[in-house]
């Protein structure tokens, strides 16, 4: 990273001082719409191994490992992407040691199988509300 930061700074001198002087942000919560987002929020905490750790009138719920949380939403007009025909505007990745046995649990859960699996080393799957994710080995991570 600091090599990275270097190259960044000698292109761009004027810029050094300050890139250098940013603080680094983590990303602590993200949020998703579906079609229901207390079902959602059951569905990732359980394949996730999570816990529902609040919930948002009837609407919201959110998700946590106590490091990186969740929060999914109920869009009420909500319509799922049409895989693989739509853009998309944001996927999950999610790695598993096994990933057949990850893939019949979320199967269990209530994903589906989508027939268009694009790639190997991944396979996609879709959420109860139809957005699609990614599954894979925890070995395409660790490159």
């Amino acid at each position: 990273m600091t090599a990275a930061v270097n190259a960044v700074n000698a292109a761009n001198p004027a810029q050094g001082t300050q890139s250098q002087a940013r603080p680094t942000g983590l990303v602590r919560c993200s949020a998703y719409w579906g079609h229901n987002g207390h079902e959602l929020a059951r569905f990732w905490a359980a394949a996730l191994g999570w816990e529902v750790v609040q919930t948002f009138g009837e609407d919201a719920a959110m998700i946590s490992d106590g490091t990186t949380s969740y929060v999914f939403y109920t869009a009420h007009n909500f319509k799922p992407p049409a895989w693989p025909q739509d853009e998309l505007v944001f996927h999950l990745d999610v790695s598993f040691e096994d990933v057949e046995a990850a893939e019949k649990r979320l199967l269990e859960l209530g994903a589906t199988r989508p027939d268009h699996q694009p790639g190997t080393g991944w396979t996609v799957l879709l959420d109860p509300s139809g957005q699609p994710f990614c599954l894979s080995p925890h070995a395409n991570w660790t490159r």
